[in-house]
């Protein structure tokens, strides 16, 4: 996966769930590749307007519904890590107005 931005590229994504014993670094690793993949999409495709990277981030949002399905249990602590890596993702590509919310609307965690 390529990615040109140095600040997503050296962003530790999910740190505080690898650092928790609850989450399975497999599972948690699996969440990581879904917010690089978000980013190098975001890159590929360079939205213009918060619609279109609301879509981008609904797509990944449905990702991690997936994930949860299989061995990865969304509750309080994780809920939050993840909208905050969204917010982080948003905010580097110049989306500083973007609604957290609406950045993972799709949730079902």
């Amino acid at each position: 996966m390529n990615i040109s931005d140095q600040r997503v590229r050296a962003h530790p994504f999910l740190d505080a769930l690898y650092r928790d014993g609850w989450y399975p670094d497999h599972a948690v690793d699996r969440g990581k590749d879904i917010l690089l993949r978000l980013c190098a999409r975001i890159e590929t495709d360079r939205p213009t307007d918060l619609a279109a990277l609301y879509v981008l981030t609904q797509a990944a949002t449905e990702e991690f519904n997936a994930l949860q399905d299989d061995d990865f249990d969304i509750e309080t602590v994780a809920r939050e890590e993840i909208a905050e890596e969204f917010w982080f993702i948003a905010r580097t590509y110049g989306f500083e107005n973007a609604d957290v919310e609406e950045l993972i609307a799709t949730r079902d965690w």
